[in-house]
């Protein structure tokens, strides 16, 4: 009976308020009070018993009594903050101040007219109640000195970077960070109340907690990144033991997460610079102290504590029983990207740690599962981007190349065609996937999977048979002509591809037979290429074509695709269910303003290049694509001057179609296991055009990919 009078009287609380249509006084306690003494309210009481409606009217009717209202919460949690909570009731009256404002707050950043209130200099607005949600993250029972002189590093809530201690698990303690997390996440949310704008403003909520005005700011970073790196979702690994047993630290570990993608806010270009503050004078991007914590840690221990954790989570949905939903699994593992993104993007000596030894390999697996899995669902569009953004990362690095070579043998279920290969094999295969059946609104990634693929194709020792074929039916798809003069930017396609096959035969012909195999094979593909006719008869020819096509990726789909069986208890992507919201998501750059180019010198190292022309890079003897003349306005043509690099191609073609003609010729040879054996033994050494520098295109920070990444966080957390 006690719990519904508290709900009974808290509703009636929130009524009065909405008839009030005079101001009521501050200092009238007794009816402030009501909102959160002798009340045990859960969050989800406060939500149902104060409906968006009756805040949008206080808003609009009576807007100095909502404004005292969030100021006498903020109040209460001050004095919360200075006591230390010692009794029951104080900490209860904190929980019902914590989930009022989280309640509130989004009606306020609504309004524009109420942007600037919590960093106005009304009373109850400013800095000082603000701080107060960063210093209460510590509800302990303490006498209100000991609060005053609190070292809160003694008080990290898990062992890792930093500190050894694993403190006891406390359910309690848990719920309540959990509630204070969710709020700091509303507060933080501001951010997608505002219009959009063409400079990346930096959020004053998350500018000024991650400030050296917060004391607390080092062990609230680092609670915040253990508690996601030491969380283990399966724990003991008893069958459905998560149907049984509530578990508390997996919803802190979900709301750590997000507020630590959002905290790691570090913007590109001069206009994100300085954001102006009424309160706080200039509020500086290189004040983040969580930027900062992230990029110094450089312990190898620390690295492999974050990168194991990672790692762990990050494979959590990937988990495969026999007993069918037995094992738990983790809903938040976009946010865990968008983490290990940051980790990358922020901390170089962590991203060259991932990639000195193999454990990269755990996080690519999982990575390329979500490609494959999200490739035909609209909404999971943006998961897509953020895979293909980390993998464009790591293969700027020569190490990443190498670890592919790796022979994949963990066999996720996925609907890939079997193959026994390295975890180069399994890229290429999921990635031809991608643009083969994908959903359409994937199609400005092309030109990003493709350029990984040249970053790494001088690395690969042996491709398989199976993808090998995948990069020839790409280029075969691409290279058509309704294809290649459909749109302006499509020859870009087949010029990364047989940049990768340059690559290959250059720098790994030895190992390639696959390869070399099945490039003879299809050999009629650069043929055609030397011979394209770019005339405006032919143009408008292959646009007519591509009139009687559906789709460009329905057609590609069907170009002599050489499918074969898909490996034992895979699942076919899901398509999004007829209704299924759009993720609204901003614009990429294009690839050329994405990276940056640098050349591999002889001893290994990489040297930045300014932006050079295809001639520049290409083999002399080359052939043109220029086309004869500009043609109709409606159509699309390669650019002028632009060049096929196809001399290598060529040469080796015009080397070994003859013996292996006179081979089969000779010895009556059907079988390719034989040709295969030629191949494997045969060298092209002084025959090829001199080997071509390595060019690597290194991803490259810009204000369009920041944008990007706060569209898609704050869409993923609102969703979530």
């Amino acid at each position: 009976m006690g719990n519904v009078d508290s709900k009974l009287n808290f509703r009636k609380a929130v009524i009065q308020l909405t008839t009030k249509t005079q101001p009521v006084e501050a200092t009238d306690h007794a009816f402030w009070d009501q909102f959160w003494t002798d009340t045990a309210t859960t969050v989800q009481d406060v939500f149902a018993l104060v409906p968006a409606a009756e805040i949008r009217a206080v808003r609009e009717e009576s807007p100095s009594n909502l404004a005292t209202l969030c100021y006498k919460a903020v109040e209460k949690l001050v004095q919360g903050a200075d006591s230390g909570c010692p009794s029951e009731k104080e900490r209860q009256i904190i929980l019902n101040c914590i989930r009022l404002l989280t309640r509130i707050l989004p009606y306020i950043f609504e309004d524009a007219d109420w942007r600037g209130f919590f960093w106005s200099t009304v009373p109850g607005a400013g800095r000082a109640g603000v701080r107060v949600l960063f210093s209460s993250l510590w509800l302990r029972d303490m006498k209100s000195e000991d609060m005053q002189s609190i070292d809160s590093c003694e008080y990290i809530w898990e062992a890792g970077v930093g500190f050894a201690q694993s403190p006891p698990l406390n359910y309690t303690h848990d719920l309540n960070r959990t509630e204070l997390l969710k709020l700091l996440l509303t507060c933080f949310s501001e951010a997608m109340y505002l219009p959009p704008s063409a400079e990346n403003i930096l959020n004053p909520w998350v500018t000024f907690f991650c400030a050296t005005d917060n004391r607390h700011a080092l062990p609230l970073f680092t609670s915040l990144l253990n508690v996601v790196c030491a969380y283990d979702a399966v724990g003991y690994g008893i069958p459905y033991n998560h149907l049984m047993f509530s578990d508390y630290r997996e919803v802190l570990v979900e709301h750590a997460v997000q507020v630590l993608i959002v905290t790691l806010e570090h913007e590109a270009g001069p206009a994100s610079r300085i954001l102006k503050s009424p309160t706080c004078g200039d509020l500086r991007e290189l004040d983040n102290l969580f930027v900062n914590y992230l990029s110094r840690i450089h312990r190898e221990e620390d690295f492999s504590f974050i990168l194991k954790g990672l790692a762990r989570l990050m494979t959590n949905p990937l988990i495969q029983t026999y007993l069918p939903n037995s094992a738990k699994k983790i809903r938040f593992h976009q946010e865990l990207l968008v983490l290990f993104w940051k980790l990358c993007d922020f901390n170089k000596k962590f991203l060259f740690f991932v990639l000195k030894s193999s454990d990269v390999l755990d996080v690519l697996v999982p990575i390329l599962f979500y490609l494959n899995d999200a490739r035909a669902d609209q909404s999971r569009v943006g998961l897509v981007h953020i895979g293909v953004f980390i993998l464009l990362l790591l293969s700027g690095e020569r190490n990443f190349g190498v670890r592919l070579n790796k022979p994949y043998s963990v066999r996720v279920p996925m609907d890939i065609p079997v193959f026994t290969g390295t975890h180069a094999d399994l890229l290429i295969v999921i990635f031809h996937k991608i643009i083969t059946s994908g959903h359409q609104r994937l199609q400005p990634l092309f030109d990003c999977l493709l350029t990984i693929v040249v970053n790494v194709s001088p690395y690969l020792k042996s491709l398989s048979m199976v993808a090998a074929n995948k990069l020839l039916h790409l280029l075969e798809a691409f290279s058509t002509n309704w294809f290649l003069f459909s749109a302006s930017q499509n020859h870009h396609l087949v010029f990364f591809l047989l940049e990768v096959f340059n690559n290959l035969i250059q720098y790994q012909f030895d190992g390639n037979c696959n390869l070399v195999y099945a490039i003879i094979r299809k050999r009629n593909i650069f043929h055609q290429l030397a011979n394209l006719s770019s005339d405006p008869a032919a143009i408008h020819k292959a646009l007519q074509m591509k009139k009687r096509k559906k789709t460009t990726l329905s057609a590609i789909s069907h170009i002599n695709s050489q499918e074969t069986i898909s490996m034992e208890g895979s699942r076919p992507a899901i398509p999004a269910e007829p209704g299924t919201l759009k993720a609204s998501l901003v614009a990429i750059p294009a690839i050329d303003k994405l990276t940056e180019k640098a050349q591999v010198s002889e001893d290994g190292t990489m040297v930045c290049l300014q932006q050079m022309t295809t001639d520049q890079n290409s083999p002399q003897h080359t052939h043109s694509l220029q086309p004869q003349t500009s043609g109709n306005q409606h159509t699309h043509s390669p650019q002028p001057q632009t060049k096929l690099p196809l001399q290598t191609i060529m040469r080796l073609l015009q080397v070994l179609v003859p013996q292996v003609e006179k081979i089969c010729i000779d010895k009556g040879l059907t079988d390719e296991s034989e040709i295969l054996k030629f191949l494997q033994h045969g060298t092209l050494v002084g025959l090829l055009p001199v080997p071509h520098p390595i060019l690597i295109r290194k991803y490259q920070a810009n204000a369009g990919t920041a944008m990007w990444f706060r569209t898609y966080m704050w869409g993923v957390i609102y969703l979530r």
